[in-house]
């Protein structure tokens, strides 16, 4: 598998039967192909649905997820307006949610929303959800595209939420929010520790059950 499929990969191993979730655009929206068997999530977007599914046959031209793309539902498919949609996230009602970001650091900030100086769309709704959705896993690709790193001692980036993260998921490895401190849990196969330290600034410790990461289903169904 390449980098953004391992990770989708083993972010939908920590979802749970009957979770509602919401799911970032991009990489995030890879997971429901790597779904365990036995596990039916429900998938909100903060556009004002509650049970997207994958697209089947023609798209129809109004029903886009959040990030502008044409979507399918799922029987029992939920529509309703923004107010509502949010009151759904900033009420706790959203057991996951899974973003991109730009930068995490070792207190659990995430900086995901803006590059100053580049024009972006907006937020969308990041903020709410980092701060409203019970567990907040972030998955990215471990480094910059110039080898920077992107986990790191503290977020020089506009802050989308402050110490909202519980769990953070890359090509390399997992790690985990744990009483305050950033815990190196999983290596992702084939990877030292060694590589993981040298592309991560912020300080972690490593788990006295740190393992290597299981990957079933690793063939999108």
């Amino acid at each position: 598998m390449d980098a953004k499929n391992l990770i989708a990969c083993r972010v939908a191993q920590e979802l749970k039967d009957g979770d509602v979730v919401n799911l970032g655009i991009g990489l995030p929206t890879l997971i429901p192909d790597y779904l365990p068997e036995g596990i039916r999530i429900t998938l909100q977007s903060e556009n004002g649905f509650l049970g997207l599914g994958p697209l089947v046959g023609d798209p129809l031209p109004d029903l886009v997820n959040a990030g502008g793309k044409p979507c399918g539902m799922v029987p029992g498919t939920a529509f309703f307006d923004s107010a509502l949609s949010f009151a759904i996230i900033r009420g706790g009602h959203v057991d996951v949610t899974v973003l991109g970001g730009l930068e995490v650091d070792q207190l659990g900030n995430l900086a995901n929303w803006m590059v100053p100086g580049k024009m972006v769309p907006g937020m969308g709704g990041a903020m709410d959800l980092v701060t409203g959705a019970r567990n907040v896993i972030v998955a990215m690709e471990h480094a910059t595209k110039s080898g920077g790193a992107k986990i790191l001692y503290r977020c020089s980036l506009p802050l989308t939420a402050a110490g909202k993260v519980t769990s953070i998921v890359t090509e390399l490895a997992f790690f985990r929010f744990i009483d305050g401190q950033l815990v190196l849990t999983e290596t992702a196969p084939g990877i030292t520790l060694e590589e993981i330290r040298a592309k991560t600034e912020a300080e972690f410790i490593v788990s006295t059950q740190c393992c290597e990461m299981k990957l079933p289903g690793s063939t999108p169904k």
